[in-house]
């Protein structure tokens, strides 16, 4: 009876592993003043479950005057590989966790003249999980890129300083 219970908690334990396999999410962002929506991979967590690689791709809106002089927003996107740094863990309910890589934006001609922009990010990150195998997330973070809209007066900067995203992960 003893030995059946031990094996039985043994099983319960190992199903209420955090997810730390292959993982994809959605994502909703807010880089600056401009929002976005977007997806992202992560790898499989190494080093005793504590680092991994993350990829992601967003597609953003900057809000800017137009020649009219209204406010319009003009799509554009940016790509970023990042490295993730677990920092600790919270019962079996929530997961801590750092990451900074590199970002490049794909401008808009209709705001920009240059064909691409390349950048640092940097985040800390809280993994919400309401199954072993998924979560819900939120990301508090810095952007630099020198991203300037050149063709919109005054020249505003774009995709510079806080950075939020929230959104869902799905563990494989």
């Amino acid at each position: 009876m003893i030995f059946f219970i031990s094996i039985s908690l043994n099983s319960m334990a190992q199903e209420a592993k955090l997810g730390t396999g292959f993982s994809a999410g959605f994502n909703l962002s807010q880089y600056q003043r401009d929002f976005g929506l977007g997806v992202n991979l992560t790898s499989p967590f190494i080093v005793h479950d504590h680092i991994a690689a993350r990829v992601r791709a967003n597609v953003m809106w900057n809000e800017h005057a137009d020649e009219q002089g209204s406010d319009t927003w003009t799509p554009y996107s940016n790509f970023s590989f990042g490295i993730v740094g677990v920092s600790g863990q919270i019962s079996n309910f929530m997961r801590l966790y750092g990451e900074g890589g590199v970002i490049m934006l794909n401008p808009s001609n209709s705001f920009s003249t240059a064909d691409y922009e390349l950048g640092g990010y940097g985040l800390f990150g809280f993994e919400f999980f309401l199954h072993p195998k998924s979560n819900y997330f939120l990301e508090l973070g810095g952007v630099g890129t020198g991203a300037h809209a050149d063709k919109v007066e005054g020249s505003p900067i774009y995709s510079n300083g806080f950075m939020v995203n929230v959104g869902f992960r799905q563990y494989f």
